[in-house]
């Protein structure tokens, strides 16, 4: 299993702060259509539900919003995964499609407005996550964004570094076609245990029926470092 630990520095600014650590082996593919059958409903109850305003109101979505402000970091600007992706469906929108692993990893995110990181677990360098606060300066390669200022950003890091954000994970780690074995992180910042369990409940479900998962289990994040 892949360890995670949340750092002191976390844990001043967000004592309440819940995660969960999901792993599974799996089988990805391209494209999954009973998946994006899935996240077309949803798609089509958010237009009906919800504005790019009252989004910003969901509680895991909000936590994660104040998060960033405590941090020193814009969410307008730095907008949280969930947040962005909700708005672009409310845009009348598109969601991207990647490959299976992603999209049901998307899926999970917009169902309970946690911005959930999905990685390559055999790329990460070391077995022990560190949850802790960008550094000015800090390198960091946003997938598909070139290099992005994670200063005042929750950030996980490995044994080489940043690996993953709220607002974007790092290339160095991404999933791709041929990942087999897959650690997923559900960041819930706004301190509801249940809130984030029933999100990795919900992985663990997407990815025994999309991604014909072995050992796909979840633990919580250590609360110290």
């Amino acid at each position: 299993m892949i360890h995670v630990n949340i750092s002191s520095e976390i844990a001043a600014v967000c004592p309440q702060f819940a995660g969960a650590v999901v792993e599974a082996h799996v089988v990805n593919s391209p494209y999954s259509d009973a998946l994006w059958h899935e996240i077309n409903a949803l798609a089509a109850h958010y237009r009906e539900t919800l504005t790019t305003e009252t989004l910003k109101q969901m509680p895991a979505i909000e936590a994660t919003r104040r998060i960033y402000r405590v941090c020193g970091k814009d969410p307008s600007r730095y907008r949280p995964a969930a947040e962005a992706l909700i708005r672009r469906m409310l845009q009348g929108k598109e969601l991207y499609q990647i490959n299976t692993l992603v999209d049901l990893i998307n899926l999970a995110s917009i169902s309970h407005g946690y911005s959930i990181g999905g990685f390559d677990a055999d790329k990460f360098v070391g077995n022990t996550l560190t949850l802790g606060i960008g550094r000015a300066g800090e390198p960091y390669e946003g997938i598909g964004r070139g290099m992005l200022n994670i200063e005042g950003l929750p950030v996980y890091r490995d044994a080489e570094g940043g690996v993953g954000t709220p607002t974007s994970d790092n290339e160095r780690t991404k999933i791709d076609p041929d990942t087999t074995h897959t650690c997923i992180l559900v960041n819930g910042y706004d301190g509801s245990e249940q809130g984030v369990a029933t999100t990795a409940d919900l992985l663990v479900q997407l990815l025994n029926k999309h991604a014909c998962a072995t050992q796909a289990q979840w633990t919580w994040m250590a609360k110290t470092e």
